[in-house]
């Protein structure tokens, strides 16, 4: 028995899997099972509003499955099971921007994907296919699970193949956008006519890998949210044995004291590169 699973991550690729499922024309998306939200319950109100939105739409169920709020184990300085490291020192699960002594800058490793989206998913996955904890599932079973990256995430793609080769033959990935040759833009042009508002990019509202021109509208648009990416700012500077200072900004300063201006408007040249000098990779916005 074949049973197909979608990581909805609630952004503008995964919602147009979960949309392309509805209308049924593309041959490489499935009418899946479940289409699975893990929430981290930091996102911005407009991820969890659309979220809404999508629930109305008639499609395959949409289960919202957590493992808690991740800036509250920030905050408490532990991991998501509140496991606290063994020398004392602070937790941090995001990868948070870090400044030695010396000057020198880095970026931690990170864990919030596994912990707060891949570990949850694939549970809730388990579960409903009747899997007992610790045991692999039955040999008649085989679980497709879709991932919305578009071709334009080539690395992201092999990243998370590579994460697959430890799994069970019976259980497989695949990415329908990337075979189709669908870029984010392609997606965002899709949307357009299937979604009456702007699909948010979903991400915590502290996420470290929020581009200036992100983090400016977080601060103007939503209080609520910058006040806590603020605090969870705060929250990674806190705890015993830190050999480094750990900032959710690039620039490795508190996030209310970051300068958030266009890079053209700091250096007083006009930057050629339309903004993309600032893009990342997006990791859980998708």
């Amino acid at each position: 028995m074949e049973h197909h699973f979608l990581n909805l991550g609630a952004g503008v690729q995964s919602t147009a899997l979960y949309l392309m499922s509805i209308d049924g024309d593309e041959p490489l998306v499935p009418r899946y099972d479940a289409a699975i939200f893990a929430d981290v319950q930091e996102e911005p109100d407009d991820v969890y509003k659309h979220l809404d939105w999508l629930d109305t739409q008639g499609g395959p169920p949409i289960v919202r499955v957590t493992r808690g709020k991740l800036g509250d184990a920030i905050e408490a300085g532990t991991d998501s099971l509140g496991n606290t490291c063994k020398d004392g020192s602070t937790w941090v699960s995001i990868p948070v921007f870090t400044r030695m002594p010396d000057g020198s800058k880095s970026i931690t490793r990170r864990q919030c994907t596994n912990e707060y989206k891949v570990r949850p998913v694939e549970r809730e996955i388990r579960r409903r296919l009747g899997a007992a904890p610790g045991r692999g599932l039955p040999k008649d079973i085989v679980v497709h699970q879709y991932m919305g990256l578009s071709h334009d995430e080539p690395k992201r793609v092999i990243r998370v193949k590579q994460r697959f080769l430890a799994k069970p033959s019976n259980w497989l990935v695949h990415f329908p956008l990337f075979e189709m040759e669908m870029t984010r833009a392609d997606c965002v042009s899709y949307l357009k006519k299937r979604v009456p508002h702007q699909v948010p990019r979903s991400a915590c509202v502290f996420c470290p890998f929020k581009t200036d021109v992100e983090w400016r509208e977080l601060r103007e648009n939503d209080a609520a949210g910058w006040a806590r990416a603020v605090r969870i700012d705060k929250a990674c500077r806190q705890g015993q044995g830190l050999d480094q200072q750990r900032y959710v900004h690039k620039q490795c300063v508190p996030l209310d004291q970051a300068d958030l201006r266009p890079a053209d408007e700091r250096s007083g040249q006009k930057s050629l590169l339309g903004g993309f000098q600032d893009e990342c990779e997006g990791y859980c916005g998708n």
